[in-house]
């Protein structure tokens, strides 16, 4: 019996050691949000003060496709993503929102004051309420929503060169021609 009280734990310990070695190389953006193809969640939030840019809301995502960016002065692969979000403002027409999350006014202007604004509003998310609502695993991460204000496209983790290319992009496009009809 001693020996059966001793092994149950170990066999635990085990098992979750092996869950976790199957699962650290998994890639997060596999996890398909369950808001694709939903409108985007009735939301709205004041801007950062003093930052020169509106907050926004649920109705400002309708009329033209929105890119909309999860991002906090204190996410270092936010810092490494950014050029790309200022990339993206000078390629393209689309609008560009930001989210910030959990942030300090202070911290967020000081952020896109070094680094560049690229966006057209930017909602104050304090309490991370909204993150949750959109489904935001942490930051940063990036949506698409088409102009009838349908999240079309998730991205989770920052993006690289590679995935602003090959699956931003393109989901610009498509939410573009989808709008269109």
């Amino acid at each position: 019996m001693r020996y059966v009280l001793f092994g149950l734990p170990l066999i635990a310990l085990v098992a979750l050691v092996a869950v976790f070695a199957f699962s650290i190389n998994r890639d997060p953006s596999l996890v398909r949000s369950v808001l694709i193809d939903k409108p985007a969640p009735v939301f709205a939030m004041d801007a950062v003060p003093e930052l020169g840019v509106p907050g926004f809301a649920t109705e400002t995502l309708k009329g033209a496709v929105t890119v909309v960016n999860v991002f906090a002065s204190w996410c270092i692969p936010c810092r490494d993503e950014h050029p790309l979000l200022m990339t993206l403002k000078d390629i393209s027409d689309v609008r560009l929102f930001g989210i910030n999350q959990n942030d300090a006014p202070e911290n967020a202007r000081a952020f896109l004051a070094e680094l560049g604004n690229p966006y057209d509003a930017v909602g104050a998310d304090r309490n991370r309420r909204v993150s949750i609502d959109w489904g935001v695993y942490g930051v940063p991460e990036t949506f698409v929503v088409d102009a009838n204000g349908i999240i079309t496209f998730k991205h989770v983790g920052p993006l690289s060169p590679d995935a602003f290319e090959n699956e931003l992009l393109p989901a610009i496009a498509a939410a573009q021609a989808r709008s269109d009809r």
